[in-house]
């Protein structure tokens, strides 16, 4: 069972995310999933990192998840994904709304002095085109891991697949 959270960053939300990532995190904003044991699933991450745009919103840190979705994603279920695309266009259509979603999340969560910056910078128009995980092409699928974790913290119509088809949310104590 997860819990979508918006939760700040303290010492021992830090400390256990690298436990689990074995490194320091770098650009974390803040805790968006959470396991029933409150055990952090996803951080959110700023959008602009170094004064350049930071392709990815949502950052998987549960290693459980990550290992599971890589096995799916090496059995060629992208291929199959972008295939329905192709063919099935109300799934095509809410995956276009999943990548608006994470878009509108991403503008959302920009602090002020952030969105003066992207203004100028001109990246605004970049952080509205660049879709979840940074993907351009809205058409395609790219990283299961990255489309997950978009489902765990908003609305992501892979990640529901993912949930119906291999029960992922169903391994979340």
């Amino acid at each position: 069972m997860y819990q979508k959270t918006d939760l700040p960053l303290t010492p021992e939300l830090i400390a256990r995310i690298e436990a689990q990532i074995g490194r320091a995190p770098k650009a974390m904003q803040a805790v968006s999933a959470t396991d029933s044991q409150g055990i952090p699933l996803v951080v959110r991450m700023y959008s602009i990192v170094d004064k350049k745009p930071f392709p990815t919103l949502y950052w998987m840190t549960s290693e459980l998840l990550k290992k599971e979705i890589s096995h799916i994603e090496a059995s060629g279920v992208i291929k199959q994904l972008e295939e329905r695309l192709k063919e099935d266009k109300e799934f095509l259509k809410a995956y276009h709304a999943s990548h608006q979603d994470y878009v509108d999340q991403r503008l959302h969560y920009l602090s002020d002095e952030e969105r003066i910056f992207a203004e100028q910078a001109g990246f605004i128009e970049i952080l509205k085109q660049k879709g979840i995980g940074g993907i351009a092409n809205w058409d395609t699928v790219r990283c299961l891991h990255t489309q997950y974790a978009h489902h765990l913290a908003g609305f992501n119509v892979v990640g529901q697949w993912m949930d119906e088809e291999f029960g992922i949310a169903d391994l979340i104590p």
